[in-house]
């Protein structure tokens, strides 16, 4: 027999698990940092796009205002502007605070200082133009706005859309990024999922060729058990019948002999041997007693009848025997066209009746039994059923029963016990065509 296979099971157990767990570890610390690209990266790049968007807006504002201021056509003062460019260079300056702290973190410092310093000076030169224009100096005014003004407007847009231009470059990076983890996520599954495959189809394939192996062992193991077992009842029965005719013939005839003798004895003697004659014809009972046993014995162990004649002869001779030394009362009942049966054949079917009358008579409390034999285009069926108390669960295992299933084995047949439904049990026989051929 084989090892088991539990260690190797075990172990293919434990690597599965192994490379799940890795597999795991490495997928977590994978989605980990695409979580921390996107919360680091992507979102805040995003959040200071708007942020920039928005001071790109108020320098717009700024630039349609000094526009205005230059053209002249409303008949206000350039004072008049002021209040405008005060509450977007509020605006500005919350979203200047705002952006410094979502800026990315890999970005130059001379960047965000370049523009806070071009801010501050575009502030001072707007500061220096209302003063020229509080003290009418409206002409001057704008030629420093036309001149210096909106020069600085412009480099603080073209640095604001420097800006912008970076933190899009640095968003297609991460989506880049991102789109890679996806990707390696995604073909270290594949990778997982055919390893996955590959091992089980290997535990399948080694489970299947172990069962084979272990199926194709117990096959021949219950091949070597069937042939011992025909073996063993074949030599029980060749012992029996050897037992069977040494009773028969050996001490039959001594016994039958010593009968003779007795009678002739018994007739030898005179009127006044009386007394003698009783004692002989005592003894001659008892000789005829114990030859009826012997020839009853002889029988059991082996009915000579199936050696001269068929399988019903030998069931209508063994039936009143059996109704004589147990009183239980048998019915003897067929139907179908007799044929005859394999010499193996019968001995098998005559001991399984045997046996079962044998479990009727030991443990069914039954005073009534039925023996029926039915001849079938396909098979021949013999039931033994009584009327007592059933099969119960010690019997199951018994050696009456075991050996009823060895026997029917050697025939290629099939038994049942059954506990009938009104009482009492049944057994059946069926045997093959094919069998007794």
């Amino acid at each position: 027999m084989s090892r088991s296979p539990t260690l190797r099971l075990v172990a293919g157990l434990a690597i599965t698990l192994s490379a799940v767990a890795l597999y795991s570890g490495y997928t977590i610390s994978q989605l980990r940092g695409l979580e921390r690209l996107q919360d680091e990266i992507i979102d805040r790049n995003r959040a200071d796009s708007l942020l920039l968007l928005r001071i790109q807006n108020d320098l717009n504002g700024l630039a349609l205002a000094m526009r205005d201021m230059l053209e002249g056509s409303e008949p206000y003062p350039l004072t008049a502007w002021q209040p405008q460019f005060r509450r977007i260079r509020n605006d500005l300056e919350d979203a200047l605070a705002r952006e410094s702290r979502y800026s990315p973190a890999d970005r130059d410092p001379g960047q965000r200082q370049y523009l806070m310093t071009s801010l501050a000076q575009f502030w001072d030169a707007l500061d220096r133009i209302f003063t020229l224009a509080e003290t009418g100096r409206q002409a001057e005014a704008r030629d420093l706005i036309r001149l210096s003004l909106q020069a600085r407007q412009e480099a603080l847009s073209a640095a604001v859309a420097r800006l912008l231009v970076r933190n899009n470059e640095s968003e297609q990076q991460a989506a880049a990024r991102t789109r890679g983890i996806y990707a390696g996520v995604e073909r270290n599954l594949y990778i997982f999922v055919v390893a996955m495959l590959v091992l089980i189809l290997l535990t399948g394939a080694y489970m299947v060729q172990y069962n084979r192996r272990i199926f194709a062992e117990v096959a021949a193991i219950s091949a070597r058990r069937s042939e011992l077992a025909r073996q063993l009842i074949a030599m029980q029965e060749s012992t029996f019948r050897s037992i069977s005719r040494d009773l028969h013939d050996d001490f039959g005839q001594i016994l039958t002999a010593v009968g003779t003798m007795l009678q002739r004895a018994t007739r030898r003697l005179g009127q006044e041997a009386e007394a003698f004659r009783a004692e002989l014809r005592e003894v001659q009972e008892i000789v005829q007693a114990t030859l009826d046993k012997v020839r009853s014995l002889s029988h059991a162990l082996h009915p000579v009848i199936l050696d001269d004649m068929d399988f019903e002869s030998a069931v209508g001779q063994y039936l009143p025997g059996f109704q004589k030394q147990t009183g239980i009362e048998v019915r003897y009942e067929k139907s179908g066209a007799s044929r005859d049966l394999d010499r193996e054949v019968t001995i098998h079917v005559y001991r399984v009746m045997q046996e079962a009358l044998n479990n009727v008579a030991r443990h069914a409390h039954s005073s009534q039994a039925a023996v029926r034999l039915r001849y079938l285009p396909e098979s021949v069926v013999l039931e033994v059923e009584d009327n007592g108390v059933g099969f119960s669960a010690s019997q199951g295992q018994g050696m009456g029963l075991v050996s009823m299933r060895e026997r029917a084995e050697l025939v290629k047949g099939t038994v049942e016990f059954e506990n009938r439904s009104g009482g009492g049990a049944r057994v059946r026989l069926t045997v093959p065509e094919k069998a007794h051929a």
